[in-house]
């Protein structure tokens, strides 16, 4: 039994919800759902949830005063108006149950937030395969220097106070990753569309790529008439998803002539510097403190969109010299034995390749990345590419991959990744040996990347890291 694939849309949904007061979230410890729970508090819902996994943002909700059950269980409902739910949830949970038998609104996570977000006039949604996470924080930088802009993010900010949501007083920009996974975002109501990248992946879901254009340019349809989508000139498959849209179309670029540009990029020590036009006009000089080419993409993506939105140059580079990052993309967590180490999400080929390229530029002796691969469909799928992601490293440690909602019906391993990329590979399964295979190798001068997008992140709890 699956769950349903229900999209009321807001004007439905705003039927539906006039007479509650009350809101239960399913899996309330999600990065998106704890969200969705504080902007329902601030908007006046009494809010209650349930997760079984106990962790920051949980500790967070439980702070503010929303009770967090420990356990799935029906009678957590009993005294709530509707339930939210994630389709991380199996059609069996207990809750889900109860609130379709008590004829409950029942609202999946991404319908409740597309229509949360009609109601602000300027809404800007980050989509793609890649980046998604570190432009929005980038665009969360800019719009909030010069605006009280709400943000919705897949990844804990430092702007925010390490928290994944920001709520503004006032109605007029709202921020947020629009994630493609199940077409999530098609429940998505954005003004401005943005679309970093179109790929192949999550292949539990995507049949192929077509598909995967079908579903992006339904996402730019969002935006209704009159709406605007931002894409990359420079990535084939956007310009051939969004080739049939037909609202506004603004690109932004750095191989091929595109309405926002970066010209005179340079990298040096960690620090990115680009000249970003308009039209072939020159509006700023953009320093930031983050390293690679595909961030040069995600800050040119965010310019480009604070731009479209009215924000002033000035404010865009002021902006992006003072962003620090976001947690999991490139997070510096101290030191091993002489050698820096940082934590990255990637787990796609593509993100792997760029995040390693990226840190060869930075001068590093030697790079060492431990990885976990997540799901056993996508490295099945993509093993080839996977082998040669890793090109930039000069050794790497393999964890166990890391099942989430799969069984391995494919037969892939991270042993038959290691073997397949060679010497320098090594197969470590769990994260005590990834822990001992660091310790053994980092010497003064190495960059070390914890990376993945599991739980890979608990090998710290296992390295004897020094502060900076």
């Amino acid at each position: 039994m699956a769950l349903e694939n229900t999209h009321y849309g807001y004007a439905r949904i705003g039927e539906m919800l006039k007479d509650c007061h009350s809101i239960f979230f399913i899996g309330i410890g999600g990065i998106s759902m704890s969200a969705l729970a504080q902007i329902s508090l601030s908007l006046g819902y009494t809010v209650g949830g349930s997760d079984r996994s106990e962790n920051a943002q949980t500790a967070h909700l439980k702070e503010m005063g929303i009770p967090v059950f420990g356990s799935h269980n029906a009678a957590n409902i009993a005294d709530y108006d509707a339930v939210i739910y994630t389709v991380a949830i199996g059609a069996d949970n207990p809750e889900y149950l109860a609130a379709k038998a008590a004829g409950k609104p029942l609202l999946s996570r991404a319908d409740y937030l597309g229509y949360l977000m009609v109601s602000y006039r300027h809404r800007i949604g980050i989509a793609g395969m890649h980046g998604k996470s570190s432009c929005t924080a980038m665009c969360a930088q800019i719009f909030l220097s010069a605006t009280d802009a709400t943000v919705l993010c897949g990844a804990e900010l430092p702007l925010l106070q390490d928290s994944t949501c920001r709520i503004g007083k006032e109605q007029e920009h709202f921020v947020f990753e629009a994630c493609e996974y199940m077409d999530s975002f098609l429940d998505f109501n954005p003004t401005l569309a943005v679309v970093l990248n179109v790929g192949m992946d999550h292949p539990d879901y995507f049949q192929n790529l077509e598909q995967i254009r079908t579903s992006f340019l339904s996402y730019a349809r969002r935006t209704g008439k009159g709406g605007t989508v931002l894409y990359n000139a420079d990535d084939a498959e956007s310009m051939l998803a969004m080739k049939e849209f037909e609202g506004r179309h603004v690109t932004f670029g750095i191989e091929k002539n595109a309405d926002y540009c970066a010209r005179n990029i340079k990298h040096k020590s960690g620090i990115t510097e680009f000249d970003f036009y308009h039209e072939g006009d020159l509006l700023c000089h953009i320093k930031m403190h983050v390293f690679g080419m595909h961030n040069v993409y995600n800050a040119l993506a965010a310019a480009a969109a604070a731009s479209v939105c009215g924000i002033a140059p000035e404010l865009i580079a002021n902006a992006l010299e003072a962003f620090v990052g976001a947690k999991r993309r490139m997070e510096r967590k101290g030191m091993l034995n002489g050698a820096v180490v940082y934590d990255d999400y990637g787990h796609h080929p593509v993100e792997i390749r760029a995040t390693l390229a990226g840190a060869k530029e930075m001068g590093y002796k030697r790079i060492l990345c431990a990885y976990q691969p997540h799901t056993y469909s996508r490295t099945a799928k993509l093993f080839d590419e996977f082998v040669r992601a890793f090109d930039f490293a000069d050794r790497v440690y393999f964890a166990d991959i890391y099942a989430a909602r799969e069984q391995n019906a494919f037969g892939v391993s991270s042993e038959g990744l290691a073997d397949r990329i060679g010497s320098k590979a090594e197969y470590c399964g769990g994260f005590s040996r990834i822990a001992e295979a660091l310790t053994r190798d980092a010497k003064e001068g190495d960059l070390v990347i914890v990376m993945g997008a599991g739980d890979i992140y608990k090998v710290y709890e296992l390295l004897d890291l020094q502060s900076f």
